[in-house]
């Protein structure tokens, strides 16, 4: 239980309720109806006047729709122990998880995909990611690619591709919001809102995200395009999560698949396929 007492980020559980009610955009009257619960008592909780039961706050946990890593952290603010493990995925109850992600990764091909943490650590990728990043990032062909969590995508796209990705300023925008959203979720004084602060911080990104693209065409996705010398690649991408999961790790989990948008770049990764 030591990740969730270090990612403990409300004082007391009368400031993590205030928070997620108003994130919620919910009356104190329109939480005690969902939650089928007085509104005298919502309101004594959130001035401190009336503590909490475990049972509650996994109650209105859910009611608000609050993530499991927050959960957890509610519970500390009111004296409980955290009710959702997060476990590494490499650990032997994940196994069927693992497998699963594995078998999604495998099908992907000749199309590349990968597996993110919650603030976008690459945990898995299949090979045709690994070949797209290794040719992006003028790597050796069989350099490894770090999949222990070290690696950030987000802080790649945004700093060693940006050479690469044509429409950057969209892609930029488009990929910040990930995290501005976990840094929503997780109030401040997180890891997300400090990793949030390190990449607004660089050069170009606060004109990037500021500044709305009239021009951009009405597309049903974003698109990312890509150059490299003489290669365009033109792609998009979909973006997976684990249904009802009870494991913290389980629930932040992100799966990415790119798919080409025109024939020019499907034949890129099918060749690039081919030579393996």
């Amino acid at each position: 239980m030591e990740t969730a007492a270090r990612d403990h980020y409300f004082s007391d559980f009368a400031h993590a309720l205030r928070y997620w009610r108003t994130r919620r955009g919910l009356s104190q009257l329109a939480l005690s109806t969902a939650a089928d619960v007085s509104q005298r008592h919502i309101s004594f909780l959130e001035s401190g006047r009336s503590q909490p039961s475990r049972e509650l706050i996994l109650k209105l946990g859910l009611v608000l729709d609050v993530p499991l890593r927050q959960r957890n952290a509610m519970l500390l603010a009111a004296g409980f122990a955290p009710a959702y493990q997060e476990r590494d995925l490499s650990d032997p109850e994940l196994a069927a998880v693992r497998q699963a992600l594995e078998f999604m990764l495998a099908q992907a091909a000749p199309y590349p995909a990968l597996v993110v943490d919650r603030l976008w650590n690459l945990v898995m990728a299949n090979e045709p990611a690994a070949v797209m990043m290794r040719f992006l990032l003028d790597m050796p062909a069989h350099a490894p690619i770090p999949r222990d969590g070290s690696f950030n995508v987000i802080g790649l796209t945004l700093q060693a591709l940006r050479p690469c990705i044509v429409n950057w300023e969209e892609v930029c925008a488009d990929q910040l919001l990930w995290i501005q959203r976990e840094a929503m979720s997780d109030g401040p004084g997180s890891e997300a809102t400090a990793l949030l602060r390190e990449l607004t911080a660089l050069p170009g990104i606060a004109a990037a995200v500021q500044t709305p693209n009239l021009e951009r065409r009405a597309l049903p996705f974003l698109p990312v395009s890509l150059r490299k010398g003489n290669v365009a690649l033109n792609l998009f991408t979909t973006i997976i999560t684990m249904g009802t999961p009870h494991d913290v790790t389980v629930h932040e989990l992100r799966l990415e698949s790119f798919f080409p948008a025109d024939d020019a770049s499907a034949a890129w990764f099918q060749a690039q396929a081919q030579r393996r």
